[in-house]
């Protein structure tokens, strides 16, 4: 089970991104866009860099929902490996079986 300050870390983190989004796709736009001048591209590059570090998508890190795990975490269900196997064993996730061959 994972720290509980680290698990509201990712929680902090998500809000930040989700707040500046929106800005940060603005101002990538600008930096990416052809036609702008060089002006005002650096103008945007210094508005991104002057965003919070924790608004970047990157420094997010996938946790499972029920222990707070960061590895082994499967995207599709949000469970580390071993919640997984155990819910699905038991029989708790639709759609999932054991294997057998």
């Amino acid at each position: 089970m994972a720290k509980l300050a680290l698990r509201l870390r990712e929680q902090k983190r998500r809000a930040l991104i989700k707040k500046y989004a929106a800005r940060r796709t603005q101002l990538v736009e600008i930096i990416q866009d052809a036609k702008a001048t060089a002006e005002a591209k650096q103008q945007a590059r210094a508005a991104l860099q002057a965003l919070p570090r924790d608004s970047s998508p990157v420094r997010q890190r996938n946790r499972c929902l029920l222990t707070g795990r960061p590895r082994g975490v499967y995207s599709k269900f949000g469970l580390a490996r071993g919640k997984l196997r155990q819910l699905a064993l038991r029989g708790e996730i639709p759609g999932v079986v054991k294997a057998s061959w």
